[in-house]
């Protein structure tokens, strides 16, 4: 994502006003733009003026549309629901990989209203953990978000804020007693119920054995290049252990 500078703001009003380019920015895949409008045999004018006649946005010009089909910037929530309509398509179609709560609406086309009603939660309640990026709902909520969602379990952790949490657990389960934090990694995924107890306990197990090896490796080779070699196979692990940890759960079961 870039920030327009004013720079870019002031000529031909190629930009849209501030209120507009406050909205938050949703990941924009810019290919996937470009070729729906290639398919559809339109130029980047004719999408501009698709979006000023018939969805009110009168700054939209054809060089701004070739700016986000280049990835210099990205359109605003607004911008990419108009951009929608010009291009006869769902909003997943153009939205890249979605980490956020609104993020994930967005790709699924589920208004808020929805999602607060399935969740339980007051709308004012909802919009505000979606602005904040901060999600407060209880486990049962949680629940009902994935299902609502359709999330799996890596990606619930991701939205519900928990994947930090995860990473600090994971890294003391390697470097220290696994079974230590078998218990608190389970409380903090127990927001899925298909993540068996055993199943955990067998992939901490797994990873606690396999980080040990490598730092075992360190301290019994030569002191030179094959011991900085492991050491940074070691590092290598501990900074994509959440990965990891995922990788070796997906091999034995489906969310």
């Amino acid at each position: 994502m870039h920030r327009r500078s004013a720079h870019e703001r002031q000529p031909q009003q190629l930009y849209p006003d501030p209120q507009t380019a406050a909205a938050p920015t949703p990941p924009f895949n810019a290919p996937a733009a470009r070729k729906l409008r290639i398919a559809l045999g339109m130029g980047p004018e004719h999408v501009a003026h698709g979006m000023r006649s018939s969805y009110g946005l009168p700054y939209v010009t054809p060089d701004l549309v070739a700016a986000w089909e280049r990835g210099t910037i990205a359109p605003t929530s607004p911008e990419l629901t108009a951009l929608t309509g010009v291009l006869w398509c769902s909003p997943g179609e153009l939205i890249g990989t979605p980490r956020t709560l609104r993020e994930h609406r967005m790709v699924r086309g589920i208004a808020a209203e929805d999602i607060a009603r399935a969740v339980g939660l007051e709308l004012s309640a909802y919009l505000q953990m979606e602005e904040s990026e901060e999600w407060r709902g209880t486990d049962r909520q949680s629940a009902a978000l994935a299902v609502v969602l359709d999330l799996s379990l890596p990606e619930l952790v991701v939205v519900t804020g928990r994947e930090a949490k995860l990473r600090e657990l994971l890294h003391s389960a390697v470097t220290t007693r696994w079974q230590a934090h078998a218990r608190p990694t389970a409380k903090l995924l127990s927001l899925d119920r298909h993540l068996d107890r055993r199943l955990l306990e067998d992939v901490l197990r797994e990873m606690h054995t396999d980080y040990q090896g490598l730092m075992a490796a360190t301290l019994t080779w030569a002191n030179g290049t094959a011991a900085t070699d492991s050491g940074d196979v070691g590092r290598d692990y501990l900074d994509g252990i959440v990965d990891h940890f995922w990788s070796l759960v997906q091999r034995t079961t489906t969310y």
